[in-house]
């Protein structure tokens, strides 16, 4: 019976950009290489965030499931994305008292989902 998340594969379209991307999006990601290969990959937290090349199979882009990572404040969260060139695709909108969720795209089209304090203005 799985328990929680351990890794999630990002399709990128350059995978050496998309590494260097993911780790300045994500600042306390670090860059490992996988024991016995060459395969490089990001730890945030207790997740390995892989980012391989698109293919035929899988492309990069919205598509369907969407990872939501939790932040301390979600505005902050959505600014520092975009700074890195992110762009909303949907929210942010409040799912509960005083936390609110967000979409936001990388440079490949891939949503990233944030979730975390928010205040609506309401």
């Amino acid at each position: 019976m799985p328990h929680s998340p351990v890794a999630v594969m990002v399709h990128v379209s350059n995978v050496e950009e998309g590494l260097a991307w993911y780790q300045q999006a994500f600042p306390d990601a670090r860059r490992l290489v996988a024991p016995g290969t060459n395969f490089e990959f990001l730890q945030v937290g207790a997740v390995q965030l892989e980012v391989v090349p698109a293919d035929e199979k899988v492309s990069s882009g919205a598509a369907g499931s969407v990872v939501y990572w939790g932040t301390a404040n979600l505005d902050e969260a959505i600014r520092h994305f975009a700074s890195h060139g992110a762009t909303v695709y949907r929210g942010p909108v409040q799912i509960e008292a005083g936390i609110g969720m967000c979409q936001v795209r990388d440079p490949w089209g891939n949503c990233i989902g944030l979730r975390g304090p928010y205040d609506s203005g309401s």
